[in-house]
């Protein structure tokens, strides 16, 4: 069986459109069978704090920031990665300059990715 290859949206950039969240900007990669989102912070960008109802794995490809899960802060450079547990309150932001992450959002095998 040969593998089946698919494309992937052009990184069109735009602003992540969640209340609270400051400078920014995201691509959805893969809605299928996990929610794949680059995410580029610019300095002193802000995801602000919410809970949701799903594991997040945060992958850091460039740069740095700051992660905060259920209270608790740690800084997060490129090369490493976070999990934010599902129902638990959990932040990413930059302070001093620019960071790209890769969120991989993790949905039950009964659930499925919002549209």
């Amino acid at each position: 069986m040969p593998p089946e290859i698919k494309p992937i949206p052009k990184a069109a950039w735009e602003p992540l459109p969640a209340v609270g969240c400051v400078g920014v900007e995201h691509v959805v990669l893969m809605r299928q069978p996990q929610v794949i989102v680059l995410l580029k912070f610019a300095t002193n960008a802000t995801i602000n704090e919410h809970a949701a109802p799903l594991a997040v794995d945060v992958i850091c490809m460039e740069g740095a920031g700051m992660i905060s899960v259920d209270g608790e802060e740690a800084a997060i450079n490129a090369g490493e990665t976070a999990h934010w547990p599902a129902n638990v309150d959990h932040r990413l932001w930059t302070t001093a300059g620019e960071m790209v992450t890769l969120m991989v959002e993790h949905y039950g095998r009964h659930a499925s990715p919002p549209e």
